[in-house]
């Protein structure tokens, strides 16, 4: 008897030890899972165009969610004040002057402006290493869902750049972009199929990534989810639409009720993605990071009287180099590894994305690569600050909302603008003037030499195409446009040019 009550205390014990085991092997392999890292990248999207951000209308609760889960960036800035240049970085780790991708694609320009503005390169060239080729390399599945914009030719197009899926991802930078359909189906989109009649495109793109997520819960995946929205047309449902119209009034700074709802639309396909997460039980094995290719954008460019959005208290807004047009709001979350409600005023800017992802998911491993960007994650982890000594724009070209050829420079709290039509030299002291109204080029001429250097310096290292003298300027047509790939102004320039009020 008492020999048997040993033998079954035996067993018992050894029963424990076994289950612990494989429990404490489980743990382990669960532990070791790289953590699904999923890019929420919106078109557009103003530096203040969410409430937690400082918004005085848009209603933005999964973006208010999201910050106060995880960290806050003040000083955010995207790497060009529009689209393709900061798509191009964010996928490539370098500036767009470094890979020649230096305005939106197809780009427009003005020929008989005072300025020519350089060759350019209007794709990703498939020899640049990208994200999603490295995560592939690290055993992620990989996903593209929504804009792209990054090639007019489809060799171009995500499935060649990296990633396993491409849903919606073509040469469009707009739904209405060549032939697309808008916002509300039918897309007439390459790479999407229409749904049933008035679907809204934001939310069947939303649909998919749930989607995604639900069918890729047990693999590590690496989903870009880069919205159309806000970019223009402004279109969105018309219950949201009638919602903000009894919101706005003359108080204000935000007062456009068909973008607020388009506002509202991003942030319902945010919440969907956390939602989905949360019920595969993915929430603390995912990184989630929230951007914006560039800021606001003021005026419609389909109707130059209507009023997008408010960038205040920043100065200007998408396509110009004050903080309107290229500070852009950053959000990481991450359970359990960045400190949840927590904010940072590092700048920070699209380049710095490939290496902090790697940083994070490879948890500090050294690699070899040549980045123009940095790696953040000792700032996300509260493992110390990143050695930043400045950071940089270049833009040598016009854009509609009135921005002509410049380049750029932030170091510390300073920032140095060079417009190259009159070879004018900007200093502002973003700590004390982040509005950019005072101009202290002639009281700080050392710090004004100390950054046209670097800007100098910067400029030469990266082999940055400049501006150049224009031999056709003409003075009567100087504000004509044309697309970039046209010999000539075509019917679609002059509809263009009528829009913007411009003399032909």
């Amino acid at each position: 008897m008492k020999l048997s009550k040993h033998l079954v205390l035996a067993c018992f014990y050894s029963l424990v030890f076994f289950c612990c085991k494989n429990e404490k092997r489980e743990l382990s392999k669960e532990q070791t899972k790289r953590p699904n890292v999923i890019l929420f990248l919106v078109d557009d999207m103003g530096w203040t165009d969410s409430g937690v951000y400082g918004s005085d209308l848009y209603k933005t609760p999964n973006i208010d969610k999201l910050a106060s889960q995880g960290m806050m960036f003040t000083d955010g800035y995207a790497a060009c004040t529009v689209c393709s240049p900061t798509r191009a970085s964010i996928m490539t780790g370098k500036y767009p002057a470094t890979i020649n991708v230096t305005d939106w694609i197809k780009g427009h320009n003005k020929p008989y402006a005072k300025m020519q503005i350089p060759d350019w390169n209007m794709k990703l060239d498939l020899e640049e290493k990208t994200l999603p080729e490295e995560l592939n390399k690290r055993g992620y599945k990989t996903a593209h869902i929504g804009k792209w914009h990054l090639g007019e030719d489809e060799k171009f197009w995500p499935k060649n750049q990296g990633f396993d899926v491409n849903i919606g991802g073509h040469s469009g930078g707009s739904p209405k972009a060549n032939g697309g359909g808008g916002y509300f189906s039918p897309y007439n989109n390459p790479r999407l199929e229409n749904g049933i009649e008035g679907e809204y495109l934001t939310n069947r793109l939303a649909d998919e990534a749930v989607k995604y997520i639900n069918q890729n819960k047990d693999s590590a995946f690496f989903l870009n989810f880069w919205l159309y929205n806000v970019h223009t047309p402004l279109q969105a449902n018309a219950s949201k639409i009638e919602k903000y119209k009894r919101l706005v009034n003359d108080s204000l700074h935000h007062s456009n009720a068909v973008y607020a709802a388009m506002v509202e639309h991003m942030d319902d396909a945010l919440g969907s993605v956390m939602q989905a997460l949360k019920d595969n039980a993915l929430e603390e094995n995912t990184i989630i990071i929230f951007n914006s290719d560039n800021g606001g954008l003021r005026g419609n460019f389909e109707n130059r009287r209507i009023k997008v959005t408010d960038n205040y208290p920043l100065r200007s807004g998408k396509g110009d180099i004050y903080e309107g047009g290229v500070r852009v709001p950053l959000i990481f979350k991450w359970p359990k590894r960045i400190e949840a409600g927590t904010s940072s005023n590092t700048p920070e800017i699209s380049a710095d994305l490939f290496p902090t992802i790697l940083g994070l998911i490879d948890d500090g491993e050294k690699n070899d690569f040549q980045f123009d960007g940095v790696d953040l994650s000792p700032v996300l982890l509260d493992k110390g600050e990143v050695n930043r000594p400045a950071i940089f724009w270049h833009y040598p070209h016009y854009h509609l909302e009135g921005a002509k050829p410049y380049s750029a420079i932030r170091k510390g709290d300073w920032k140095l603008i060079q417009v190259f039509e009159n070879d004018k030299l900007e200093l502002y002291n973003l700590k004390d003037d982040i509005g950019e109204n005072k101009n202290l080029v002639d009281l700080y001429p050392e710090k004004t030499n100390e950054l046209f250097g670097d800007l100098n310096a910067w400029r030469t290292k990266t082999a940055a195409q400049l501006p150049s003298k224009n031999l056709n300027y003409d003075a009567e047509h100087e504000n004509d446009w044309k697309f970039n790939k046209s010999a000539t102004i075509t019917e679609e320039d002059k509809k263009v040019n009528q829009k913007n009020n411009v003399k032909l």
